[in-house]
Formats: structure tokens, sequence, C-alpha cells
């Protein structure tokens, strides 16, 4: 007897055949088998069960993990979602970020899901979009002019903003966020030779940053198309949130194009965009972006990487100022995981395979805490480890180190930011000392775009006779 071509029997065994297929040539391929050392994996869901269970901790759990597999790599494939792996090993870093960059986009998964804030600015962008605006900006960081702007600039905030700030706090005996008012530092800061904007301490909402963070973390990854769809929470708030964003950068866009004209024939700012507009090459829509970039790489990094920096309480007698800012750094970078599509098959240099499609990550917070790349003490805010024995500051590999991450897509504001980094805490640790008051628990993380403390750094601040 025949069975019709679209009698319900036969047309789920087409439907069921090509998973079948690929189901039977992952069995015998065993080195395509994504492996998890200590994690269970399930029939028919994998290791999908672990990821649910500690979405809310991934960071911690995923550097648990990888530090307990022998390679420090784990991968992981949930049927209908794809594979995904993580690392912390540099030798991979290394084939990620540099010896087959080629193959390691940002990806679709990634821009789809964060281009709504980001647009197609130079942190989310693939192919030639990313390499003119990489090397625009790579051409104007290298400017004298630019170096001596940005110290101009952190000069004035520190006098006139920051310390004033600290005076009073200390005075009046008010505690206060010291996360929240680095933020602000930076954000003013970032504005100003970025745009030539100055925004007296304004901030844009933080629902949109955790917004975007909040599709990365959940498990269903279409999820969050569906609720944008209907309207429904966090989209609904993500949305309120961008329009805020988008609304301070097309403000700035817009004044800045009639300045343009205004000020035709006359020598262009020293700002960023100023520069980048002089050009004539770039619509209102990408300049855009390039004002939400901005925003993210020098507000948010900078203002990570200080708050934790603040928590040590050896600062005091620390006599290696660039050692002490590079260690804080390593063990609470301030973009802890960085993430990659794979665009073909490939295998990384410990055997881990990753298929095309996968999400590739590595993960400075978990390489931190690795004792193969660190040693024993690799937990321990040591900044002797930086220096030689006469003293001078060492740097280490990119590939161990990505705090700044490597390769082609290395961060071009490295200078920039410990220029802000090192003349805060000059400035203020000279004059004021800090005492948390969130009593023996240390703050927890909070993985947003940026490592940032949950609720914040509360701290009295007193100053020193």
């Amino acid at each position: 007897m025949e069975l019709p071509l679209t009698s319900p029997p036969l047309v789920l065994l087409l439907t069921l055949l090509p998973a079948l297929h690929a189901l039977l040539r992952l069995r015998r391929d065993p080195k395509k088998q994504p492996r998890a050392d200590g994690l269970r994996s399930y029939p028919l869901v994998g290791t999908f069960p672990h990821l649910v269970k500690n979405q809310h901790r991934f960071l911690e759990w995923s550097t648990d993990v990888v530090r307990g597999c022998p390679t420090h790599t784990m991968s992981f494939k949930v049927p209908g979602l794809g594979g995904a792996a993580i690392t912390a090993n540099p030798a991979n870093v290394e084939h990620i970020a540099k010896t087959n960059f080629a193959n390691y986009p940002k990806g679709e998964v990634m821009v789809s899901t964060i281009e709504d804030f980001l647009g197609h600015g130079i942190f989310k962008s693939d192919g030639d979009q990313w390499l003119w605006q990489r090397k625009a900006a790579s051409y104007e960081f290298s400017k004298r002019s630019l170096r001596n702007f940005v110290v101009d600039t952190v000069r004035f905030e520190i006098v006139e903003r920051l310390l004033p700030l600290l005076e009073r706090a200390a005075r009046d005996g008010r505690t206060l966020d010291v996360q929240d008012v680095l933020e602000r530092f930076a954000f003013n800061n970032i504005c100003r030779v970025a745009f030539g904007e100055d925004p007296a301490c304004l901030a844009e909402d933080e629902e949109g940053r955790d917004g975007i963070i909040a599709r990365f973390m959940t498990p269903i990854k279409s999820l969050w198309r569906v609720q944008r769809l209907l309207s429904l929470e966090p989209e609904r708030r993500l949305r309120e949130a961008l329009d805020t964003v988008h609304d301070y950068a097309d403000r700035i866009v817009r004044e800045r194009r009639e300045r343009e004209r205004a000020e035709a024939g006359l020598a262009s700012k020293d700002d960023f965009l100023s520069r980048y507009a002089a050009s004539g090459e770039h619509s209102d829509e990408s300049l855009r972006d390039v004002v939400t970039n901005f925003l993210l790489a020098g507000r948010d990094t900078t203002s990570s990487a200080l708050t934790w920096f603040f928590c040590f309480d050896e600062l005091r007698e620390m006599q290696y100022l660039h050692a002490a800012v590079t260690e804080s750094m390593r063990l609470y970078p301030p973009v802890a995981m960085d993430t990659h599509g794979c665009k073909h098959d490939d295998f990384l240099p410990d055997g881990t395979f990753v298929g095309i499609g996968w999400q590739v990550t590595y993960s400075a917070y978990a390489m931190a805490r690795v004792e193969d790349i660190w040693g024993k003490d690799c937990e321990e805010f040591k900044p002797e480890r930086w220096l030689s024995e006469d003293g001078a500051f060492q740097p280490e590999s990119t590939f161990r180190y990505p705090v700044f991450h490597a390769g082609p897509r290395m961060c071009l504001g490295k200078e920039m930011a410990y220029i802000q980094m090192k003349s805060i805490v000059a400035c203020v640790l000279e004059r004021f000392s800090f005492r948390f008051v969130g009593g023996e628990e240390r703050p927890g993380l909070v993985l947003s775009f940026t490592l940032r403390m949950k609720g914040g750094l509360a701290m009295q601040v007193d100053k020193r006779s």
C-alpha cells in the first residue's frame, strides 16, 4: 500500500529526517560532541536545565565550570537553540581574536540582540561597516591633540566637580554611592571628549542597558522578540529607555549639524563627533550610532573598573598606581565576557569543536581565576605580580589578559581609560579616605554590558588631615 504524500506519518517522518541525520552525524564523530566536564547531560534537552537553573548567576557558574574543565573550555548544545562554547584558555582566545579572526565576527545573534541600543556602531558591527569605523577612530586616537584634550577634560571634571562633591560629602558626613558618582563622572567626561557636550552629570537610563542584557540571559532566545511584538515586560520598559537614549543622541547630532552649517569654513573642534561630522560621509543615523557606542565605551567601562578598584583596602599602601589599576581590572574586568559568532565549523586549539552559528565566548573574569594562568594566588589582589624586580611595570600578553580585548578589535581607548583612572585615583586618594559601609559582605555582581556592583558601592568619605 502506498502512502499519500500528505499523510501525517509521512509528513512527520520527512520533518524528523534532517534532525535524525544531524544527530547520527554527531554521534559518529565523537570529536564534535559538546563537552562540559562535571555537567550532567540529560536526554533530549542536554545541559539546558543547568543553564536555566543558573541564569541569575551565569558569570559565577560558568567560571566554576570552566575552571574545572581540563582545557578550561566548556561547550554545550541545546536542541532547537544551537550550540555555544565558553573558554578561559589563552590559546583559544588568540585563535578567536587574532589567528582565525575572520571566522569569528560578532555574528547575527549578537548584532540582532543589541542593535536596538548600539545600532551599527563599532562595537557590534562586522565587515566593511566595522572596518571604516575602526580606521576612523584609530586615526583620531593617534593624534596628540586628542590626548591633550582628554587630559584637560579630565582635569576640569576632577577639580571643578568631583573633588567639590567629595568635599561636601565629607563635611556633611554623607554616605555616597561611589559607583553612581563614578558613572556620572565618566559620562560627563566621554560626552565632553566625544561630542563637545557638557551634560552636567546627566546619565542615560539604566533600563536600556539592563534590558538588553535580559535578552542575552533569556534561555529561550526568541522569547524577547515575542515580548517586543506584544509590548510585554521587560521589552516595554526597554523600548521606553532606548527612546530616551536615542532622543539624547539625536539631539546631539542635530545640534552638531546646525553648528557645522553655522561655522562652515572654521577650524573643526577637538571632539570626536565634530571630526566625524566634518567628513560629510556619515548619515544622521550613522552618527547616532557613533554617539551611543562612545557613551557605552566611555562611561560604563571606565566607571566599572574604578568602582571595583575602590574596594581594595590595600590601595592606601600602593606605590605603583598603574600596576594596582591593572590588577583590579584583572580580577574585575569591565567587560567580563566577550561573545562572537562562528561562520564555519572549526576546532579550537585545545580540541574543542565549535559549529557554524555557535556563540563562542571568552571570559576574562574566569581567566583571572585560573591557576594555570596566574598561579595559586590568582584570586588575590596582588599588584606586585605586574612589577619586575626593579619596580618597572611588565605588561602581559593580551591573550592572557584580554581586559581591553585582543587582536584587530583591541580597545582603541586603552590609553584614555588609564589617563582617567589614574588621574582620579591619584587626586582623590591623596585628599580623601573611604570606608565601605556595607558590612563584611563583598558586593554582589551584576553582569550587564559591564561588570557592575549589585546595589552600588556605599562608602563613607573622610577628608585626610
